[in-house]
C-alpha cells in the first residue's frame, strides 16, 4: 500500500492550501512567495488542482484515476461525482465524524481494524460507503484512550450534514451523498476533468 510522506506544510504551501483542511493547526513561518515560479500554464493549473485533491485525500495516481473513471460513468457532472466519491472513502468519513485528528491518522486507524462498516470489521481505508451505511468504532477499541478523548469532543464537532453522528455509540450513519457545498476547501474540479479528458 503506497503512502504519501510529503512534508505537510511544504505541500500545502506549494498547492496554496490551508493546513487546517488536513486537520493540522500548524502555521508555516516561511515566506510564501519564496520559490514561486512565475505564471502557470493551463496544464500547470489543471495539474495543480489534481495534485491538491490527491494530497488532501491521500490518494496516489492509479486509484485516483480509477475514481475518475467511476465518476465519469455515473450520471451527472463528472467533477462533482469525483468529489463525492473521494468524500465517501471510509478513512475520510472516520475523520469527518471526529474519530481521528487528521486524514492520515484516520487511514491508519482503519487499516489497524478499529472500525466497522454495517457491523463488520473493515481494514481497507479506501472502501466506498453509500447512503444508509453505518460506520462505528469497533466494540473492543472503544476503551482505548485515543477514542475516549475524541468521544468527549464529538458533541461540539460540526459534522457535515450528510453524516448523522451518534456520540454515545461512537458511530455515524451516511444519510446522503456529499455535495461540493459540503466541502471545507476551495477546488475547481472541472479542471481535473479537463486534464483527464485530453
Amino acid at each position: 500500500m503506497a503512502v504519501n510522506h510529503d512534508p505537510i506544510l511544504k505541500r500545502c504551501r506549494a498547492l496554496d492550501l490551508n493546513p487546517a483542511v488536513l486537520g493540522y493547526n500548524k502555521k508555516s513561518n516561511r515566506n510564501p512567495e519564496h520559490g514561486m515560479n512565475g505564471k502557470l500554464s493551463e496544464y500547470g493549473i489543471q495539474l495543480r488542482e489534481k495534485q491538491k485533491l490527491k494530497f488532501i485525500y491521500g490518494v496516489m495516481e492509479k486509484p485516483f484515476y480509477h475514481y475518475y473513471e467511476l465518476a465519469a460513468k455515473k450520471p451527472g457532472a463528472t467533477g462533482e461525482n469525483l468529489l463525492a466519491i473521494l468524500e465517501t472513502r471510509l478513512d475520510n468519513i472516520a475523520w469527518r465524524m471526529g474519530m481521528a485528528s487528521t486524514r492520515r491518522d484516520a487511514r491508519q486507524l482503519v487499516a489497524h481494524g478499529h472500525f466497522t462498516l454495517n457491523g463488520k470489521k473493515v481494514t481497507i481505508p479506501s472502501v466506498l460507503v453509500k447512503p444508509g451505511d453505518v460506520i462505528a468504532v469497533k466494540e473492543s477499541s472503544r476503551d482505548l484512550v485515543k477514542f475516549k478523548t475524541l468521544a468527549e469532543n464529538l458533541n461540539t464537532l460540526n459534522a457535515p450534514k450528510w453524516l448523522e453522528v451518534n456520540a454515545d455509540a461512537l458511530s455515524c450513519k451516511v444519510v446522503a451523498m456529499p455535495t461540493k457545498e459540503d466541502l471545507d476547501y476551495e477546488v475547481n474540479e472541472q479542471l481535473v476533468v479537463e486534464l483527464y479528458s485530453k
